[in-house]
């Protein structure tokens, strides 16, 4: 008896230090990230099948609650209308680390043939629509997820604590409802316990896999929603003359508001882009409607730039109506800020990607005119996003499919690279303190 207890008591200092070699931990990361590849894959395509609008995940919440508890963490749901929140506690003390995913799909009607793809309809702002993950954010669940998973098989290593953030409506809320990320944030997900930093990730085809990308400081553009409204005078179309065709002041609109971004502006000191994305007017081919409404997009890096933007674009469309007789409003509403990566936290962060990725496959990236808002977080506390490339090896760049197309496709052995590096940042950052 006293033999036994003696050689177990030899033994702690060896466990201790196993459970403490980074490197060990570090290749339990892979070693279970392949273990788990198969069922990251499977959550994808369940979730890629059922897919939910923002603020209307309930079936995704579910499944990603039901996964957090059988791993045995704290859970909160219903955190801004469908968010879900893990808590995993480390069984050594350390900081606390923010991992955060997206749960919302598009509507969007999916038109690749899969054995998993959305046949769902919802209705959205009064109509009704087909609904796809067509941003990919059905991969960052399923990544998220199993980075869960592994970090839950090895709490007992874990110096730290990790809050696990799956959020609803990162592509907006439906027409009269708050959302995302700043309602998460509203309603105390960095708080109680409060997270150091915060981690997260989005899927990129213009790189193939095996490819992350970074870029400190600004990463992401800080996107405003653009609402045009233009009024003539209704008549039949067979005589224009006698009223004001609102359809050809907006053909004109349109145009003027290209030459802002390619005339007016100087775009050596920062992007800019302007989008409409949508237009609607009339009711049928013989009669000129009353009212044309249009809305788009404007994506700025620099706020100086953002208010010249915004003022020229109403100046551009009062005037153009004014020339021929019309009105317009417009409204230009303010979204999400810039994506900053915090630059001490992604220089300290980097050789964890490169663990990951290999140094020839980590690549700092130029600005992103694309918005998110985890940008919401990095303002509360330090941030780094990242790049994950989804095309498949040996494809030409040229046929690469962009983010929110119906014909979306996406290299599912990249989710595994994606998986190692959430769990590997969490890990590296603890380690590190």
């Amino acid at each position: 008896m006293f033999l036994t207890g003696f050689m177990l008591l030899a033994s702690l200092p060896l466990l201790w230090s196993q459970n403490w070699n980074p490197q060990r931990l570090l290749e339990e990361i892979d070693r279970l990230a392949l273990q788990k590849e198969a069922a990251i894959i499977s959550w994808r395509r369940d979730i890629h099948e059922h897919p939910e609008l923002g603020n209307r995940e309930f079936r995704t919440a579910k499944k990603v609650a039901e996964h957090l508890r059988k791993l045995g963490m704290e859970v909160k749901t219903g955190v801004g209308h469908t968010g879900v929140v893990g808590l995993l506690r480390g069984g050594l003390p350390g900081p606390v680390v923010a991992l955060r995913a997206d749960m919302d799909a598009l509507p969007v009607t999916e038109a690749v043939d899969l054995p998993f793809a959305s046949k769902a309809r919802a209705t959205y702002n009064g109509r009704d629509v087909g609904v796809m993950h067509a941003c990919g954010h059905d991969c960052h669940t399923a990544m998220l997820m199993g980075a869960a998973a592994i970090l839950a098989e090895l709490r007992d290593s874990l110096p730290g604590t990790v809050k696990f953030i799956f959020q609803p409506a990162e592509e907006g809320s439906p027409a009269g409802e708050r959302g995302g990320a700043s309602l998460m944030i509203e309603e105390g997900v960095l708080e109680d316990p409060k997270p150091e930093v915060i981690f997260g990730q989005h899927i990129f085809t213009d790189w193939e896999t095996g490819k992350i990308g970074y870029r400190p400081e600004a990463s992401m553009a800080s996107p405003s929603s653009l609402h045009i409204t233009v009024r003539g005078s209704q008549t039949h179309g067979a005589y224009p003359w006698k009223g004001i065709d609102p359809i050809v002041v907006s053909s004109q609109i349109i145009l003027a508001l290209q030459t802002i971004t390619s005339r007016q502006l100087e775009l050596t000191k920062a992007p800019a882009v302007i989008t409409i994305a949508t237009i609607n007017g009339g009711v049928r081919s013989n009669i000129i409607p009353a009212e044309v409404t249009m809305s788009g997009t404007i994506r700025t890096f620099d706020a100086d730039m953002q208010q010249e933007i915004r003022e020229r674009v109403e100046r551009t469309v009062i005037k153009i109506a004014e020339s021929a007789g019309a009105t317009a409003e417009v409204r230009i509403s303010g979204g999400t800020s810039m994506t900053w990566n915090d630059p001490e936290l992604t220089a300290r962060m980097v050789p964890a990607l490169e663990r990951v990725t290999g140094k020839e496959n980590l690549i700092l990236c130029k600005p992103h005119t694309g918005a998110e808002d985890f940008s919401a977080y990095a303002r509360k506390i330090p941030g780094l996003f990242i790049f994950l490339g989804v095309r498949s090896r040996g494809t030409d760049p040229a046929d690469a499919v962009p983010l929110h197309s119906p014909y979306l496709i996406v290299d599912e052995s990249a989710l595994i690279i994606g998986t190692r590096a959430l769990a590997g940042l969490a890990v590296e950052y603890m380690l590190s303190k």
